[in-house]
């Protein structure tokens, strides 16, 4: 297998993650820092590339380090419609939707492509996104809610949850496609996901409230209860929205989304930080337990990933709750610089087939 050469790029809130590769092996990264009222001044997401460009090739420029001789390019692929997982070129179709916000969520992820896109267009080379955050591979049942016309979609880690589980299975001498793991993404949010040979075929929609509380998000809270909420005085629906993705969880319980800072309160003796750290233990524990069922049982592993995973306690109490499914494997941290260039290599390698964006979702409704 040949070692190519490739370039990553993810953009954040206020920072550009890059990467570059040679095969597994990372010759140079950076985070990319952006003026945070540099940024303000755009009146959209997209309308910031030239900027972000401009940065990232000053921060190349500074470190020495050169794009000749790379053979493709990756952007985190932000702005898409909901699509199988894969490798997919960035054609005109996957460029208009990341530019624009195709899903209907503004989120710097639409620079990847849209980066990617132009520096590969200078050097002659393909650009790619790899399980862009959209990726959809549910099965029918887990779509279904109690309301008609009302359906559980999905936002998940895509990008380091199948990470984490390829580079798993490949550790233990079996192939992705023939494994099932419930996988799990510890971070800012939280990602619960079943996966049923290569297909992650149900997870918590962490972008709709759903799943476990998190260091930021609130979680699953009774229809009843947000209805109250949403309907009592002076209720703002931005504030409750961010509830669900920014302030929510032991942001709203604690003020502050550090693991390790609610570690220190608890042996302070923070009886309410203690509280607030079992209930989302519990319920990340809760979530893996309904995963299994999902896979009937048949669980080949339940994998951690995320920064949380550094946390050997918390490892140990998931340990303790579910180790009886099927072992469990930590791999603390991020991959998804190293996803990025992976399923790159595994596509020029001819490992794995690129797909063709066509700007269809994979699902649109049933139609019996």
């Amino acid at each position: 297998m040949a070692d190519y050469k490739v370039f990553a790029i993810n953009p954040g809130s206020t920072s550009t993650k890059i990467a570059l590769f040679e095969g597994e092996k990372c010759l140079f990264s950076k985070t990319v820092d952006h003026d945070a009222a540099e940024l303000k001044k755009f009146a959209g997401v997209s309308d910031q590339l030239p900027y972000r460009k401009e940065t990232i090739m000053n921060a190349l420029k500074e470190a020495g380090v050169t794009l000749d001789g790379v053979d493709a390019f990756v952007g985190r692929g932000g702005g898409l419609l909901a699509i199988e997982g894969g490798v997919y070129a960035v054609n005109d179709i996957l460029l208009d939707h990341a530019t624009r916000g195709a899903n209907g969520v503004q989120h710097p992820a639409q620079l990847g492509p849209q980066i990617a896109h132009e520096l590969a267009a200078a050097a002659g080379k393909p650009a790619f996104v790899v399980n862009p955050p959209d990726t959809d591979e549910l099965q029918d049942e887990a779509r279904m809610t109690g309301i008609k016309g009302v359906y559980r979609h999905v936002h998940l880690h895509a990008l380091n949850l199948k990470e984490t589980a390829i580079r798993h299975a490949k550790s233990q001498g079996k192939k992705y496609e023939e494994q099932n793991y419930v996988v799990c993404h510890l971070g800012g949010g939280l990602s619960v996901s079943a996966h049923r040979k290569g297909q992650m075929v149900d997870g918590n929609d962490i972008v709709g409230g759903d799943g476990p509380m998190a260091p930021t998000r609130c979680g699953a809270v009774p229809t009843t209860e947000m209805i109250k909420l949403c309907f009592a005085e002076g209720a703002n629906r931005k504030e409750l929205t961010n509830l669900a993705m920014k302030t929510g969880g032991l942001v709203s319980h604690l003020g502050t989304s550090d693991a390790r800072e609610v570690r220190k309160m608890i042996a302070a003796g923070d009886k309410n930080a203690e509280r607030a750290w079992k209930a989302m233990v519990y319920q990340i524990c809760n979530y893996i337990g309904s995963m299994a069922t999902v896979l009937h049982g048949q669980v080949d592993g339940i994998l951690l990933g995320g920064g949380m995973v550094h946390d050997e306690g918390l490892v140990n109490d998931i340990k303790e709750a579910c180790g009886w499914i099927a072992p469990i494997y930590a791999y603390p941290g991020e991959f998804e610089m190293e996803a990025m260039a992976a399923g790159a290599n595994r596509v020029l390698n001819g490992e794995e087939k690129l797909k063709e964006y066509t700007g269809k979702p994979r699902w649109e409704g049933f139609n019996d």
